[in-house]
């Protein structure tokens, strides 16, 4: 049986693999990368690496072959961008004969107003025609999302945000990334499964309120509109697109977009999701405090 997961020396994919190694033989595991020097690390384990680059499907025909189960971990980048890139790796393993793919999708794929949806909304369409069976792992927001407000938090600064009562279910990349590996491991348990991964749902004041308990001082947390919120971004130096993006996620959260209430995180966990205090905890200690 060869697990197959692309991007594995990313942020997500370096974690899964991480996970893989622990449970399954490195002779076992292909990892799917755009440069193959970045994963020396993985090769010196035993984990055959292969180039794969999602700009070039040739890549990706030789990448994927032979592997019997795949996670597919979105892309990054415009949106036409990966719709393109994610299509042409579904065409690819359906080339290779792949039996199984897990797909990396963003929360309530098929409703949400964010942005980021149309991506995966098309690609859990194409996987779904493709004939191969499936899992798709709607993945909630990350914690790490936050580090910069974290970072201000800890500095003394407010939480500002727009999205008003809106919660997020926001877990670590880390308990994401177990949850991808335990599915696509055992993928005969959840052929044609689709699942909403997600922390307890929190709002931004919920997080200040946690938050305040870990740092012991008081985190203020300020609801503004979203033309104040836009121009705090715009002062704060930040580029134009991705001031519009911050703001569209903001709106997303304040129209419920990743409010999930749901226990398929802990399903794949096998456990329960990490506390959000300990995360913070754990988040807190690799930033500097000014002396």
């Amino acid at each position: 049986m060869k697990i197959l997961v692309t991007g594995a020396t990313g942020q997500l994919g370096s974690k899964v693999i991480e996970r893989l190694l622990e449970h399954v033989p490195a002779k076992h595991l292909i990892a799917s990368v755009s440069n193959p020097k970045r994963a020396e690390g993985l090769k010196k384990k035993g984990v055959d690496v292969r180039h794969g680059d999602f700009d070039f499907s040739h890549t990706l025909e030789h990448a994927f072959k032979g592997a019997d189960r795949m996670l597919l971990i979105s892309t990054m980048g415009d949106n036409a961008t990966r719709i393109r890139q994610h299509l042409a790796a579904v065409q690819a393993a359906k080339q290779a004969k792949v039996k199984f793919i897990a797909y990396t999708s963003i929360a309530k794929a098929d409703t949400t107003s964010i942005s980021l949806g149309e991506v995966h909304r098309v690609t859990e369409a194409a996987i779904k025609s493709s004939g191969i069976h499936y899992c798709i792992l709607r993945n909630n927001w990350y914690l790490e999302n936050e580090l910069k407000t974290i970072e201000g938090a800890v500095n003394g600064a407010a939480i500002v945000t727009c999205a008003g009562e809106g919660r997020v279910g926001w877990a670590l990349r880390s308990d994401y990334a177990v949850a991808a590996a335990n599915a696509v491991s055992d993928g005969d348990s959840h052929h044609n499964q689709t699942y909403e991964l997600s922390g307890p749902p929190l709002s931004y004041a919920g997080l200040g309120a946690i938050l305040s308990q870990v740092l012991g001082k008081n985190v203020p947390v300020q609801s503004v509109a979203e033309n104040v919120f836009i121009e705090a971004l715009s002062q704060s130096g930040m580029a134009k697109p991705m001031v519009g993006f911050v703001a569209g996620i903001q709106r997303g959260i304040r129209d419920g977009a990743l409010d999930v209430d749901s226990g398929d995180l802990e399903k794949l966990l096998g456990r329960p999701v990490t506390p959000l205090s300990q995360s913070l905890e754990t988040m807190i200690k690799g930033i500097a405090v000014p002396a």
